[in-house]
């Protein structure tokens, strides 16, 4: 399922320009033909333990970039060249430099409507955790551990249908109606799964909550990305990463009456109607994506949207950008079949890699096996063990959040994968060498935690993130929605086999092939992700998807 990270609070600096700060896209080695990101997976255990999340997008696969990005804004915007040589040795192109304009509208607002989404997309993947023991007496499942493993997995299987169905909704209504439309799924999953008094009954409101949680995967933040200015639209993006792991830790401290009150299990369900309902309420009131509202034709609508975001100072150069990143095509949306045309399929590719990475490299087996871990080195308290993973993803989110736009999202992936695969293969150690044994336990809580410190500085949030940034505007809704439902299937066939890998093979073997996965994802991503910090998304989509 995805990823949670990071810690405390985070400190946005005002909007000083919605413009493009001059910086460099790329280094000159870099290869163009391929790019693309990916979302990180949380595994839902059906005893008492909790997780973590890993979301992600991330890796980008494109066709050659053709002639120079031009200055957006005429004499206004001085340009200048920056040099990218692709795989054929072609040197081409170019990052603008805009000048800044105070704004008088905010974002911060909106993307916080909007990451009430996430924040339910992390309680209800958490919040059977701690509940499964108590509903299971409650509703006569408590020997029937397939049953049980129904109520988990349902979610995901929910989630997976959300995902896909996601792209299309917000193609066709719009983020904030599709927001609004997501609401239902959400209120009716929670209230059914409170009010239970059936397993056929809490089945179908875990498959409801799954398709709310599959459609806020994909449009929160498609939604943040597009409304974002570009100068912090690193920091606002990794919010949603923060907000999951944010929603994960609120179910985990939902479950501490359990023990003293059997049924607070229903109550902890019945919270998630809330910000359900506050969600619709906020996006009532919320403005449309002016990208969304440009794709249309509404060109008045965006601008009043426009407006609302960035203050009236901004219009004209937001609109000027809109009219520059049309190159005056008249293209309409794209449909499935165009994400796997020789035109966007490299780009699309690289979106599902960075998924399947994100999974693959073993963030649900740290967190299945955290609590076991953490009891070899003396604590044996689940709650301790569960907090410390959460804390420790909560806080590598927020460091994620602060370097977004300064370190870039690229040199976050390979430090993160690369601390993944020395973690993994430390955790690997642990278990095997006798030399080591006096320290096991105290390697294998130091090996999770930087492990799970790790994910959350880029594994974790960067796909997300990522992969509405460098997919162009006619496919983006669908290419984020497809990416995410790569993540969804994946971590549902994870979830399902990796208990019988591990008893096959051994968690030590299990441990050293996730190092290994970790060290391939950081080859794929040297070669194949390219830097999209300080450029519009417009300019971005000039450069990776070549118009026809």
């Amino acid at each position: 399922m995805g990823t949670m990270e990071a810690s405390s609070t985070c400190a946005f600096k005002p909007i000083s320009g919605f413009g493009l700060q001059s910086r460099r896209l790329l280094p000159s080695k870099f290869d163009l033909r391929n790019q693309t990101p990916a979302f990180a997976g949380c595994y839902l255990r059906m005893k008492k333990r909790n997780n973590c999340l890993g979301i992600s997008f991330g890796s980008t696969s494109m066709g050659k970039m053709e002639g120079s990005v031009r200055g957006l804004f005429g004499s206004s915007v001085k340009a200048r060249s920056v040099r990218a040589q692709s795989s054929g040795g072609d040197v081409e192109d170019v990052a603008p430099a805009k000048i800044q304009v105070k704004s008088s509208g905010s974002v911060f607002p909106y993307v916080g409507v909007a990451c009430l989404g996430a924040i339910l997309f992390g309680y209800h993947l958490g919040v059977v955790n701690g509940a499964l023991e108590y509903l299971s007496k409650d509703l006569g499942i408590a020997e029937n551990p397939v049953l049980q493993g129904w109520v988990v997995s349902t979610l995901l299987a929910g989630a997976t249908v959300g995902s896909f169905t996601g792209g299309s909704l917000a193609d066709k209504f719009g983020r904030t109606k599709t927001f609004m439309l997501d609401a239902i799924p959400l209120t009716v999953g929670a209230f059914l799964c409170a009010t239970a008094k059936s397993i056929e009954i809490m089945i179908i409101g875990r498959v409801l909550a799954g398709i709310g949680i599959g459609i806020s995967s994909a449009i929160v933040p498609l939604y943040i990305s597009e409304i974002s200015p570009t100068e912090i639209r690193g920091t606002l993006g990794s919010v949603n990463q923060l907000f999951i792991c944010i929603g994960i830790l609120g179910a985990l401290v939902a479950g501490l009456p359990l023990a003293g009150n059997p049924l607070w299990w229903r109550t902890m369900f019945g919270v998630a109607v809330i910000p359900s309902v506050l969600l619709a309420i906020g996006m009532a009131f919320s403005p449309e994506s002016p990208r969304w509202l440009y794709q249309q034709g509404r060109t008045s609508d965006a601008e009043v949207s426009a407006r609302r975001l960035y203050g009236k100072e901004r219009v004209a150069e937001v609109m000027n950008d809109l009219d520059a990143g049309s190159q005056g095509s008249s293209e309409p949306e794209a449909g499935w079949l165009d994400l796997f045309s020789s035109r966007y399929f490299k780009v699309v590719s690289v979106g599902a890699a960075l998924f399947l990475f994100q999974q693959l490299a073993g963030i649900n087996a740290v967190v299945y096996y955290s609590t076991s871990v953490f009891r070899s080195a003396g604590i044996t308290s689940d709650v301790a063990a569960s907090a410390l993973v959460g804390a420790s993803n909560v806080f590598g989110t927020t460091v994620a959040s602060s370097l977004m736009d300064k370190q870039g999202r690229k040199s976050l992936l390979l430090i993160s994968f690369a601390g993944m695969a020395a973690s993994m293969l430390l955790l690997s150690l642990s278990f095997t060498w006798k030399v080591l044994a006096p320290y096991s336990g105290t390697l294998a809580v130091l090996g999770t935690v930087l492990y799970v410190l790790s994910f959350s500085l880029g594994a974790g949030p960067v796909p997300a993130l990522l992969l509405p940034e460098i997919f162009a505007s006619r496919i983006r809704a669908k290419a984020v929605a497809l990416s995410l439902g790569m993540h969804w299937i994946s971590n549902f066939v994870i979830g399902l086999y990796f208990l019988s890998v591990v008893n096959k093979f051994g968690i030590s073997t299990v441990y050293l092939g996730f190092a290994s996965v970790c060290l391939l994802a950081v080859m794929y991503i040297a070669g194949n992700v390219v830097e999209t910090k300080g450029r519009s998304l417009e300019e971005i989509e000039r450069a990776l998807s070549p118009a026809l």
